[in-house]
């Protein structure tokens, strides 16, 4: 529990302490970011705020995650484990995806990056690597990072994918969760809040399966999952870095995560549930995201259907994602941001339950 909370110590200090770094650094160079020309009107008063300060939050996770890893040394423990490793392999690796996109966005003065075939191709070649590397690395009790189960608060053992079709749902998850976070950054600190709470519920998680791993306490109930405890140290160290963010990002922003922090978020999201084993939980938890990313999938595929039937497109929404419709009703942004919130951690609330109802059902 100790090494936990030096990897949260660490990391919100480092993100509290750098971000400012980041800031005046960006501002030097001119990484200011671009605005929708279509979207709300009251965001035009934001352009060339710097952006890309996910690199903070990556980099102050990373740091966190390794200086607890030091105190684990210094105290006679052992490195760091496959599982925290492939965590922050998917962070960093669609964190630099992002970070191209944003940097394509500055260079040529437009809020569009990278085209769409360019960024799932990235998304598709992290998430494969990851996919593999995650079935390899077996420890002694023969248990490698993931499983080739489809996994709800753990795996559900008749639904068996086999190595392909495990790849293939984590490039599904990973590009799904990826994307939604990157949909949900649109107001000032709503991203990076929302995730803080998804990181706690997985640090929770994570310590619950490694004081239960069937490895040191093999019980009814225990969780047959490999290095719980690294993947609490990742999942702490991130949710701290969010929190850090968060205080240079929280309205008025003085800093955005862009794509480099928000597909880097996602990316990690996805990486915990599938290391963790809790896949499908990962909707429950990230139930705001889901919200969102929903709302401009109806808001597309109604305008499409209508426009093919009557010749007219309709909208469902006044602006997708979401929280753009609540903006152009007339809500203040700190409004929409603060119910939010609420909404996600309402969602987290009921996804820990669910999971600490089959921790209790089955101890």
């Amino acid at each position: 529990m100790k090494t936990i909370l030096i990897a949260a110590l660490v990391s919100l200090i480092a993100s509290i302490l750098c971000t400012p770094l980041v800031v005046a650094y960006f501002r030097r160079r001119g990484f200011g970011q671009e605005i929708r020309s279509d979207g709300p009107q009251t965001h035009l008063v934001k352009r060339g705020t710097p952006t890309m300060g996910g690199v903070a939050i990556i980099g102050s996770t990373v740091l966190g995650y390794v200086v607890a890893h030091a105190i684990i040394a210094i105290n006679g423990g052992g490195g760091p484990e496959a599982s925290g490793l492939l965590a922050l392999f998917v962070m960093v690796g669609l964190g630099v995806v992002g970070f191209l996109d944003d940097f394509i966005k500055i260079r040529k003065q437009r809020s569009l990056g990278l085209r769409a075939r360019a960024k799932f191709g990235g998304q598709l070649v992290v998430a494969v690597v990851f996919g593999i590397l995650a079935l390899q690395f077996r420890n002694s009790l023969g248990l490698t990072p993931a499983s080739t189960h489809l996994s709800y608060v753990r795996d559900l053992a008749p639904v068996g994918l086999g190595a392909v079709g495990f790849v293939i749902l984590s490039y599904v998850i990973v590009a799904a969760t990826s994307n939604a976070v990157n949909l949900t950054d649109g107001l000032d600190g709503l991203a990076a809040g929302a995730s803080a709470m998804v990181f706690g519920a997985f640090t929770l998680i994570s310590f619950l399966q490694y004081r239960n791993t069937c490895g040191s306490n093999p019980a009814p109930g225990c969780y047959e999952v490999r290095d719980p405890l690294d993947v609490a140290l990742v999942a702490a160290a991130a949710m701290a870095a969010c929190f850090g963010f968060l205080w240079w990002n929280a309205s008025p922003a003085q800093i955005f995560m862009g794509d480099t922090g928000s597909m880097a978020l996602g990316g990690l999201m996805a990486g915990l549930a599938i290391l963790a084993h809790t896949e499908l939980l990962l909707v429950v938890l990230g139930g705001l995201f889901a919200m969102v990313t929903l709302s401009g999938i109806v808001q597309t595929g109604w305008f499409k259907f209508t426009r093919i039937r009557t010749g007219t497109g309709r909208r469902v929404f006044r602006m997708a994602p979401l929280h753009h419709h609540f903006e152009l009703g007339g809500w203040e942004e700190m409004t929409i941001i603060v119910r939010f919130w609420i909404v996600s951690g309402l969602a987290v609330a009921f996804g820990m339950g669910l999971f600490y109802a089959d921790f209790l059902g089955n101890g």
